[in-house]
């Protein structure tokens, strides 16, 4: 089924927002679309940053259509999550997090959850598009 223009940017498509610095140091902002690769943009501001992604989507999105590419539509809100997750490493990494964590002075769990969070840098601002920005 094929949709328009509008009812794509209709949707809640997920933007992630960056703090940037030009090359004279300034601060600035880089945003993001996470279903829509390459869409991007920046701004002086976040809201500035936000609205020049929004334009960059009407592009993506229109460019896509003309084309007759699927367009992706954002990931489900309702993903449930449990915060659990097993991996399987080689014994000598496992021998190495346990070090680093007994030297840490926390358990091998809290020292995996902290290298984690810090490799993904999921505390990173992350909006929402919705309908209208």
């Amino acid at each position: 089924m094929s949709h328009t223009l509008e009812y794509y940017m209709s949707l809640p498509y997920s933007v992630t927002l960056t703090p940037d610095r030009d090359d004279q140091g300034d601060l600035g902002w880089f945003a993001q679309v996470a279903e829509l690769p390459g869409c991007m943009s920046q701004g002086r501001t976040p809201d500035e940053a936000i609205e020049r992604v929004r334009d960059a989507m009407l592009g993506w999105i229109s460019v896509g259509l003309e084309d007759g590419k699927e367009i992706p539509e954002p990931r489900p809100a309702e993903v449930d999550f449990s915060g659990r997750f097993l991996t399987r490493v080689p014994k000598s990494l496992h021998a190495a997090l346990v070090a680093a964590a007994e030297q840490e002075g926390v358990s091998l769990n809290q020292f995996v959850n902290d290298a984690l969070a810090g490799a993904v840098q999921w505390r990173s601002r992350r909006r929402v598009l919705a309908s209208g920005g």
